[in-house]
């Protein structure tokens, strides 16, 4: 069969086309695989709670060689989780060992890099998945007499700068599991919405007044001292509940919050 001049560039044309809406496709797939994962920070707080959507949770800990958080911390995170969380599908752990990362101390921005660059675990399907980098060096905020213990930036996003955390456990005298599972968990809380970090709390009036974002209560793991960027006030915070276990949420006042967006 003979093809005119005239259908040959129509079929070019048409082939032209069809394969430029496939890349146009392709990239936007690129970009929403992720967007799930790439909300403020509160925003998945009902996600990350109940099993409306998401019936499996999924947290990837990335960490290079040496910055691994310790064992008991990840057999407090597993039960801190199942206490609170409502996931018929379980909850499970991906470990993701990569090379030290540089540019030490870390500005949010490079953090976000990071785990551009490290992360591979995200939200698909019936399962949400949430990031947590063991940063092997310090933030940017740090100061002579104030550090940065840990940040949940986004939706499903946090990082613990466990490099600061070795430190503070040595120079405090403060067993390193107790405070790397209270750092971990008070900013999981985060994630959670606490406190009304969306404006969706039903005790909206337990939020300090002075330290946005946190409980008043000073026994509460939402307290501000418990992941207090000042040193003595962190040590105060230690000393006066005389700490051998992991702080916990207020009963009558955050977790009545979490229970509200469909955790325990």
């Amino acid at each position: 069969m003979k093809i005119s001049k005239l259908q040959f560039l129509l079929v070019l044309a048409t082939l032209t086309l069809f394969s430029a809406c496939k890349s146009d496709e392709s990239d936007d797939t690129v970009a929403d695989f992720k967007a799930e994962n790439r909300k403020a920070l509160g925003t998945s707080a009902s996600d990350l709670l109940s099993n409306d959507t998401y019936q499996n949770l999924r947290v990837e800990f990335a960490y290079s060689e040496g910055f691994r958080p310790e064992q008991e911390t990840i057999t407090n995170f597993v039960n801190f989780l199942n206490t609170r969380v409502n996931k018929p599908g379980g909850i499970s752990i991906t470990e993701t060992v990569v090379a030290p990362q540089e540019g030490s101390p870390y500005t949010t921005s490079e953090i976000r890099e990071i785990e551009d660059a490290i992360r591979t675990q995200y939200t698909a399907g019936d399962e949400i998945v949430v990031y947590i980098f063991f940063a092997n060096g310090r933030s940017n905020n740090d100061t002579a007499t104030s550090v940065t213990l840990g940040t949940a930036y986004q939706n499903t996003s946090i990082v613990l700068y466990e490099s600061t955390l070795r430190n503070i456990s040595a120079s405090q005298n403060i067993d390193l599991s107790t405070l790397e599972s209270t750092t971990l968990h008070h900013e999981f809380g985060h994630l959670f919405g606490l406190v009304n970090i969306q404006d969706d709390d039903i005790h909206q009036n337990h939020e300090d007044p002075n330290q946005a974002r946190h409980c008043v209560v000073e026994d509460c793991l939402m307290y501000f001292e418990t992941n207090s960027a000042d040193r003595g006030a962190l040590r105060t915070f230690f000393n006066r509940n005389a700490i051998a276990n992991v702080p916990q949420f207020d009963p009558n006042l955050c977790i009545e919050d979490l229970r509200a967006k469909g955790g325990r």
